[in-house]
């Protein structure tokens, strides 16, 4: 009989080589160990790996005690460096806290109602109009005034209206989940504004609008007939019996607040004028018809609002109308269009335009948030001014280069600004223009002399060499930075507007400054963004979140932007 201490089967190891004629197949090894309990099997995985690359596994190192991390003996040995790095966690937290807290609640809020729609826009250039000059800039900043009793019309149609059925506000065989996407066209010079266009009536015809965040009502050349109305681009509109909204109309008790006129019970029509800071007016009763907004997925979504039927337009306004038929105002009035669309619950109440800084033009403009882009956008609050609806915000300093610009602001040297598609140059304060054209003395022991005899703009260079285009002399100019938010500068928002964003080039060859005296302008301290120094950036109005945003694009095409991504 056998000792218990004699030797005892534990286990078995059964190697499996591969055939001959295929070694990279490897090795298969199979183990069975034979404990006291049942019997139990571990099966590996066929190893891959040729036999002759086999290696055994680098044993691990001993743990060295003295390498191990004590928060307790680092503070007892050195307290200034705990300190030290609990600084720089604070510091770090307080720069990026708040712009976390922002992109989380932009997250937030952007991600709600996009159910609603967005619409994007064509910008068309306004080709054989002409070179403008320093007398026929563009600057709109439409506001409504008290009409004229003289140039009112009697009654549109010479019919008495006693009712109106308000039509079904939106309607579209399939409009949902999509969004309308339209190109750009237009430049500042020499065209001098960007236009799109819409689609309006049954059957619907299409009618060129000058794109404008300055004004509040989008208005169309009418056939009422017309009294003074320019060569448009289109056969005038003709409004039919039924179309004209009546003074009890809630758009027209706005428009009559804004004109400071008293409500009329006994009018058969609605009547409005408005006046333009360039001293231009545009006359003539509110409609309703029907605007086709074509959507991305090629529908047309049919949504009833007001806007102007003009009748009688005056002075510079005449001009801008030889390839146009009218503005599109998107202020933040009510009367609006995208405060019509919001209130009518067709989008969110944000728009935005993206004007290429390419010679030839273009880029495009949109409603709704469904393009705003996920990230990337630098954002500023919009001041909310009574009786105001002009995209205002404060800015804190001026720069060109180094040197900063005195904006004349009235508290404590502050300043505001609007951003204002309708105008074609920026405008600064009387004391920001005068700084700014004295830094640009030097240019003068340069090579670049004022050439007087050039009535494009009210500054203008000639170069000892033939000046092909803004390129060929940025180099002589510095980049303007408007700083917003932070007087702190590296916690500020930076509006950067390089040489090609405040210079032409004239007709004549010369190189001229796109920044003009707005002493005359508003209040004479507000200055004014036009669309010299917005080009090639997208710029978003979100009315939603009463925030102004822009981040640089080429704006070739527009990206409609379905989710956040994840963070």
């Amino acid at each position: 009989m056998e000792s218990d201490h004699s030797p005892r089967l534990k286990g078995v190891v059964i190697i499996t080589l591969p055939p001959p004629d295929n070694p990279s197949l490897g090795k298969t090894i199979t183990a069975f160990t034979l404990p006291d309990d049942p019997p139990t099997s571990l099966v590996q995985e066929p190893d891959r790996t040729p036999t002759h690359q086999r290696y055994p596994p680098a044993p691990l190192p001993p743990r060295n005690p003295e390498l191990r991390f004590s928060l307790k003996s680092l503070f007892l040995r050195s307290p200034r460096a705990v300190f030290g790095f609990l600084g720089v966690l604070l510091f770090a937290f307080l720069l990026f806290a708040s712009p976390y807290a922002r992109t989380l609640q932009e997250l937030r809020d952007t991600s709600e109602d996009r159910e609603r729609e967005s619409f994007v826009f064509p910008l068309f250039p306004k080709f054989g109009v002409g070179f403008l000059s320093r007398d026929d800039v563009e600057l709109k900043l439409g506001s409504f005034v008290g009409f004229d009793e003289e140039r009112i019309m009697a009654s549109i149609d010479g019919g008495v209206r006693k009712d109106q059925r308000m039509p079904n506000a939106v309607g579209s065989e399939d409009v949902a989940h999509s969004s309308a996407i339209l190109p750009v066209r237009g430049n500042v010079y020499p065209d001098g504004l960007y236009f799109t266009y819409i689609l309006v009536g049954t059957p619907p015809k299409r009618y060129y609008l000058d794109m404008d965040t300055g004004s509040d009502l989008s208005w169309i050349q009418c056939d009422a007939p017309c009294r003074s109305c320019g060569k448009g681009a289109n056969a005038l509109y003709k409004p039919k019996r039924g179309k004209i909204v009546l003074p009890k109309d809630s758009l027209c008790k706005e428009v009559q607040r804004s004109e400071g006129t008293e409500y009329c019970e006994t009018c058969q029509q609605c009547d409005y004028e408005i006046e333009y800071a360039d001293h231009s007016s545009s006359m003539g009763v509110l409609a309703r018809d029907e605007f086709h907004l074509r959507t991305k997925n090629g529908s047309l979504a049919k949504v009833n609002v007001a806007f102007g039927c003009a009748y009688d337009q005056r002075g510079q306004l005449l001009n801008t109308l030889t390839k146009t038929d009218g503005i599109f105002g998107l202020s933040r009035s009510r009367v609006s269009l995208p405060s019509q669309l919001a209130s009518l619950g067709v989008i969110n109440n944000v728009v935005g335009h993206c004007l290429s800084s390419d010679a030839t033009g273009g880029g495009y403009m949109f409603l709704g948030d469904g393009f705003l882009p996920n990230g990337g956008m630098s954002w500023i609050p919009m001041m909310n001014i009574p009786f105001n609806n002009l995209y205002h915000t404060e800015i804190l300093k001026v720069k060109y280069g180094s040197s900063s610009l005195n904006l004349g602001g009235l508290n404590s040297g502050l300043g505001r600004i609007v951003f204002d598609s309708g105008s074609s140059y920026t405008y600064f304060s009387k004391q920001a223009y005068s700084k700014l054209v004295d830094s640009l003395r030097s240019l003068a022991s340069m090579g670049l002399i004022q050439d007087e005899s050039d009535d494009t703009l009210p500054i203008c260079w000639r170069a000892e060499f033939p000046i092909r285009s803004v390129t060929d002399v940025k180099h002589f100019f510095k980049t303007l930075t408007l700083q917003f938010g932070s007087k702190w500068w590296i916690l500020s928002t930076k509006f950067h507007i390089p040489p090609q964003g405040y210079l032409i080039l004239s007709n004549k060859g010369n190189v001229c400054l796109g920044i003009l005296d707005g002493s005359r302008v508003l209040d004479g301290s507000t200055s004014i963004l036009g669309d010299i120094s917005l080009r090639g950036k997208l710029v978003v109005y979100d009315n939603v979140n009463r925030r102004i945003g822009w981040t640089q694009s080429d704006c070739v095409k527009a990206v409609r932007y379905q989710s956040h991504p994840f963070i």
